[in-house]
């Protein structure tokens, strides 16, 4: 299975439920936006991105045989926003999420994405 590319199809169209099946039980979140992060904080931004966003487009990625990093445009109704995100997969579950948002960007296109 190609864990990279469903997850990116499964998040980008807001299918909670795959994206739940990809991640471990014990899956470490990072992430450079000013708030709190794990596993459902992660799940409710995805969700938010998607629902809000004209279109979630992959620009670029780069695989490895034990993840990948991948290069998203956030493009909202007014501009759009640069994600770039890192993934571990061991034995087929995502392990690892690091994303790094352009955080100017993203506050200014996505306002309130992530407060609590």
């Amino acid at each position: 299975m190609d864990v990279v590319g469903f997850w990116t199809r499964s998040w980008i169209s807001d299918d909670g439920t795959a994206v739940r099946k990809l991640l471990a039980p014990d899956v470490e979140v990072e992430w450079n936006l000013d708030a709190p992060v794990d596993d459902e904080e992660l799940m409710q931004v995805q969700h938010r991105i998607a629902a809000f966003a004209d279109s979630v487009t992959v620009t670029g990625q780069t695989v490895a045989e034990d993840g990948a990093a991948v290069v998203y445009d956030l493009t909202a109704p007014f501009g759009t926003a640069r994600m770039i995100e890192f993934l571990a997969v061991v034995e087929g579950r995502i392990t690892e999420v690091r994303q790094v948002y352009d955080v100017t960007s993203t506050d200014r296109y996505f306002p309130g994405l992530y407060a609590n």
